[in-house]
């Protein structure tokens, strides 16, 4: 699948305009990681932008959210090592603790879109340019701040033998390169 056919099909299922921007936010950092990993940035990239594809069809049903995207996703040819990543995002719904460097990838790197969003929010600009790494390892030990952002899932990345600064920089980067898509 081309990755203008993923945006598009994301966009059949997926409206809120927050929620485009956090997967596209993922599919950057997924592809850096991929990069960082030596794997393939191609796929690690589709998991990030299709990751929440059942997310308004689940209604956030935490026992739901990637279960659906398995039929949706298998109808439009996914390979079933994307499938599988996608559902095993969420431990909840698949009832399984991640094993695979590319779960746990994909888990901490969309996870970590969401505090580094949050971070260039309470800057006076409200842009990635302005985040440095020390304000999101600050606000990462903050459990008030960005309280719905899982913090052990982010440090899963550490499983991965990438330690959460660095795991921080890559992320930081990557969501700084598509800035303008993101609004930030």
């Amino acid at each position: 699948m081309t990755r203008d056919h993923a945006l598009e099909l994301l966009k059949k299922y997926v409206k809120s305009e927050n929620m485009i921007k956090h997967c596209l936010a993922s599919e950057a950092v997924m592809k850096a990681m991929a990069f960082k990993l030596g794997e393939d940035a191609d796929k690690w990239s589709l998991a990030g932008l299709l990751h929440d594809i059942d997310v308004e069809l689940t209604a956030n049903d935490i026992e739901q959210h990637g279960l659906k995207a398995r039929a949706i996703l298998e109808e439009n040819n996914i390979s079933q090592d994307i499938i599988e990543s996608i559902k095993m995002h969420n431990e909840a719904a698949s009832r399984e603790k991640r094993k695979e460097i590319f779960h746990k990838a994909l888990a901490a790197s969309e996870t970590i879109t969401g505090l580094i969003t949050a971070t260039a929010l309470v800057y006076p600009d409200k842009k990635l340019q302005s985040v440095k790494i020390s304000s999101i390892l600050k606000r990462m030990k903050d459990k008030r701040f960005a309280a719905s952002v899982d913090r052990n899932i982010i440090l899963e990345c550490e499983d991965i033998k990438i330690p959460i600064a660095e795991f921080a920089q890559i992320s930081l980067d990557a969501m700084k390169g598509i800035s303008d898509n993101l609004g930030l």
